[in-house]
């Protein structure tokens, strides 16, 4: 199927309404390209500990919309230019030109899944539903992952770095905590290795059924994985109800920056002895996470490397 894409060009201050404008006319999505620096919310949410580089703000606001080819958009075209018009007699919208042009039929959920092929963590089998296990890995410890809009196929460095120390502690009366478990591929490798209990946290809604979903495929019982919504940087609340002192591990692959805010509160809910696992650290933020982690007292066991990434692996005195 073919698409017919409308490009309206206007500023950055009008985005919202003109992007509300276009649902009340029908328009069921719209998708916005502009310079606005991210917040530090946003970076937060982020994945990677290098952002891209942004041009300087221009506040110029692109808002496109698509239009199934074979359906006459000329009717909407038109109330969108009159909207438009009436708007601009309230408030600066800019030049709010519109640019057609047409385009494939996208799967914009699915076209990750070209990219996601399985792959191996030394003698453990990571593989999406949809692809059958080769002849020579059926011996592996298998893994089965469909992050869908979460993030953790286990592909990444990062991921791989936390999974080689989760192998090394362990045990079958092993409790895990995962601060910011995303797919729950963490947590789900742990329990396949024989841990005793997970429990995953995110902020990403997402996350949470993800991570359900993907301890359904792998088999985990309900009473071995629980997974909740909560921020616990900010919910003071949060940190004491998931437990004080109750786990053996804390598994943590997020940002370097974040890691420093976590780490002196998350030693309340790890035991002494316990350890704590982290990365998502770039190699250069390798030495802030690492005096984060002393001046909480923590003694720095291991510090292990994957390309530019480093996980730190520190013991609860």
């Amino acid at each position: 199927m073919k698409w017919n894409k409308y490009t309206l060009k206007t500023i950055t201050e009008a985005e919202d309404i003109i992007s509300s404008t276009l649902m009340d006319l029908g328009v069921e999505g719209v998708e916005i390209e502009d310079k606005v620096p991210l917040s530090e919310s946003d970076k937060k949410q982020m994945f990677v500990d290098i952002l891209p580089d942004i041009e300087p703000d221009d506040n110029i606001a692109y808002i496109s919309f698509y239009i199934d080819s074979e359906v006459d958009a000329s009717e909407l075209l038109e109330n969108v230019k009159t909207e438009l018009k009436e708007l601009s007699n309230l408030m600066d919208i800019g030049e709010c030109s519109i640019v057609s042009s047409q385009t494939e039929d996208k799967d914009w959920i699915n076209n990750w899944k070209q990219y996601f092929k399985q792959f191996t963590v030394d003698d453990i089998l990571i593989k999406p539903s949809w692809e059958e296990v080769k002849p020579e890995d059926h011996e592996k410890l298998m893994i089965q992952i469909d992050p869908g809009t979460a993030f953790g196929t286990g592909m990444h460095e990062t991921t791989q770095l936390c999974i080689r120390q989760l192998k090394k502690y362990i045990t079958k009366t092993t409790k895990l905590l995962d601060v910011g478990c995303g797919s729950g591929i963490l947590s789900i490798v742990s329990l396949k290795l024989g841990a005793d209990h997970a429990l995953g946290l995110d902020i990403d809604p997402n996350a949470i059924n993800a991570s359900k979903e993907n301890a359904q495929v792998n088999h985990i019982p309900d009473e071995k994985f629980n997974v909740q919504i909560g921020n616990i940087l900010e919910d003071g609340e949060l940190q004491g109800s998931i437990g004080i002192e109750k786990y053996d591990i804390v598994v943590a692959n997020i940002l370097a920056d974040v890691l420093i805010s976590l780490t002196p509160i998350i030693l309340k809910n790890l035991k002494t002895g316990g350890y704590y696992i982290t990365s998502g650290i770039i190699d250069m933020k390798e030495e802030a996470v690492v005096t984060a982690v002393n001046k909480s007292g923590l003694e720095v066991v291991e510090v292990t490397y994957q390309g530019e990434w480093v996980s730190v692996t520190a013991r609860k005195k």
